[in-house]
C-alpha cells in the first residue's frame, strides 16, 4: 500500500479498530448513512466497512472499490452479487456478536416473563405492600419450552444458555435437516410455533425466509407464548403480529429489527401491549463492538494488501 488508500466507515466504530487502520489508510466517516450520502462518499473509497445498509447500486458509484467488510455478520446490508460481478471482495465476521445476541434473547425473555421493573416502579410509587402482588403473575423460564427458528451459530448459543442455564426444553428448526445439535429436538415449523412457550427468531433473511413468520404461524402460538425477533424485520408478517398483540392472542413480543429502520415515530408497533422495542442493538455491547471493529479493520487491511480475508463470503469475485 504505497499510497494510503481511503476506507469509508459508514459509521464510526470502536477506537481500537480505528487505531489498527490509522497507520495504513485514510478513514472517512460521512455525516449520515443516507443512500445518497453513501454514494457520494464512496466515490474515492478503496474499501468500505459496513455498519449501515448500503444502497444496492453502491458499486456503480465506487470505481476504486476493492473490498467491503461487514462490521458484524448479516450480509443483507451489502449487495454481494453486484460486488462479485465487479471483482470486489466481501467479508464478514461470523461469531463476533454471537454471545451478545444470545444474551439479548434471554434478557428479553426475562423482561417479558419476570418484569422486575414493574416491581421497582410500584415499590417506589405505591409502597411495599402494593408492589408485592404483581409478582404472583410472573412466570419462570425453567420447565418451559423454547422454540428456535434458525439454529445456526447464534441459535446454538441460545439453545445452550436456555437448556443448560435455565433448564428449558429446546425445540428447533433449520434449513439443514438432521443437523441440529444434541439436546435440541428437531420439529416442523408448524409444531415449533404450536408447542413453544417462547420463540426466538434468529434465521438469516433470504428469499425463503422473507415473511416466513406468517399470520398462519402466529395463529398457532399459545395464548401465553412470547416471540423474540433478532433476525430481520421482514422475516415476520408485522401486521399479523400487531393484530395478535392488540387482540391479546399471544403473551407478548420483543423486537430488535423492523421492516423500516429507523422505526417511524407513528408506527403501529408503538401502540401494541406487552411489546419490548429496541433499536437494532441486540448484537451491540462494548465487548462485541470492540471485537467487530478489530476484526473488520484486520480483514480490510488484508484485502487492501491483496491477501484473501479470513472470512471471504464471495470467492467467485476473483473470476470477475
Amino acid at each position: 500500500m504505497p499510497d494510503k488508500p481511503i476506507v469509508l466507515l459508514t459509521n464510526a466504530m470502536h477506537p481500537d479498530g480505528e487505531a489498527i487502520l490509522a497507520p495504513h489508510v485514510r478513514m472517512i466517516v460521512p455525516p449520515d448513512a443516507k443512500a445518497e450520502t453513501l454514494r457520494e462518499w464512496a466515490r474515492e473509497a478503496d474499501g468500505i466497512i459496513v455498519r449501515a445498509k448500503l444502497p444496492d447500486d453502491i458499486v456503480d458509484h465506487a470505481p476504486r472499490l476493492k473490498g467491503m467488510v461487514r462490521h458484524g455478520v448479516g450480509l443483507d446490508f451489502i449487495p454481494v452479487a453486484a460486488a462479485t460481478a465487479r471483482g470486489i471482495a466481501v467479508a464478514n465476521l461470523p461469531g463476533s456478536n454471537t454471545n451478545a445476541v444470545a444474551e439479548y434473547v434471554m434478557s428479553a425473555l426475562m423482561h417479558l416473563r419476570r418484569p422486575l421493573y414493574q416491581l421497582d416502579g410500584n415499590l417506589r410509587s405505591k409502597g411495599w405492600n402494593a408492589a408485592r402482588p404483581a409478582a404472583d403473575g410472573f412466570t419462570e423460564l425453567s420447565t418451559t419450552t423454547l422454540g428456535i427458528l434458525g439454529v445456526g451459530t447464534i441459535g446454538r448459543r441460545i439453545a445452550d444458555i436456555a437448556r443448560d442455564g435455565f433448564g428449558m426444553k429446546v425445540l428447533g428448526t433449520s434449513r439443514r435437516k438432521g443437523a441440529l445439535p444434541s439436546g435440541v429436538e428437531e420439529v416442523s415449523l408448524e409444531d415449533l410455533f404450536a408447542r413453544s412457550d417462547a420463540i426466538a427468531v434468529c434465521c438469516a433473511l433470504t428469499d425463503e425466509t422473507r415473511g416466513m413468520v406468517s399470520r398462519a404461524l402466529i395463529s398457532r402460538m399459545r395464548s401465553h407464548a412470547v416471540l423474540v425477533n433478532v433476525s430481520r424485520g421482514a422475516v415476520i408478517e408485522t401486521r399479523a403480529l400487531v393484530d395478535a398483540l392488540r387482540a391479546q392472542k399471544i403473551g407478548g413480543a420483543a423486537l430488535d429489527v423492523f421492516d423500516v429502520q429507523p422505526l417511524p415515530a407513528n408506527d403501529a408497533l408503538f401502540d401494541c401491549p406487552n411489546l419490548l422495542l429496541t433499536p437494532h442493538t441486540a448484537g451491540i455491547t462494548a465487548t462485541s463492538g470492540r471485537a467487530m471493529a478489530v476484526g473488520s479493520a484486520e480483514e480490510m487491511l488484508r484485502i487492501l494488501r491483496g491477501e484473501q480475508p479470513l472470512n471471504l463470503v464471495n470467492p467467485a469475485y476473483k473470476a470477475a
